[in-house]
């Protein structure tokens, strides 16, 4: 269950960003679902691989290469998801960091309450 609201919640920050973005474009909520989902399938799948096979560069630029890497799978998103549009890479950067700050505040609604 909380993971189907963490998707539905990424849906809802793709779709925020891009509104407010103009180098993003969604065409539909369904749409936007299927892109969180696609976007959480490759920080799965693709991600570890790529920060491997960079595991040099991104050493030597002390980490600043993995915003690289979080721009390239938004690009790959958009090529596999049709009705989802990144017109440069500036724009997927531009679009993971916020994606990303705005998740983090999405999914602290999520958390419960330890104290009990």
């Amino acid at each position: 269950m909380k993971m189907i609201l963490r998707i539905l919640l990424s849906a809802l920050a793709v779709v925020i960003l891009s509104k407010v973005l103009p180098g993003i474009g969604v065409d539909s909520y369904t749409t936007a679902i299927i892109v969180a989902v696609v976007l959480s399938l490759l920080n799965f799948l693709v991600k570890p691989l790529l920060i491997i096979f960079t595991l040099p560069v991104t050493i030597v630029t002390f980490g600043l290469f993995l915003l690289i890497i979080n721009a390239i799978i938004i690009l790959m998103a958009d090529y596999f998801v049709d009705g989802f549009y990144v017109s440069s890479i500036w724009w997927a950067l531009l679009f993971s960091l916020l994606l990303s700050f705005l998740q983090s505040i999405l999914f602290s609604f999520l958390k419960e309450d330890k104290k009990k």
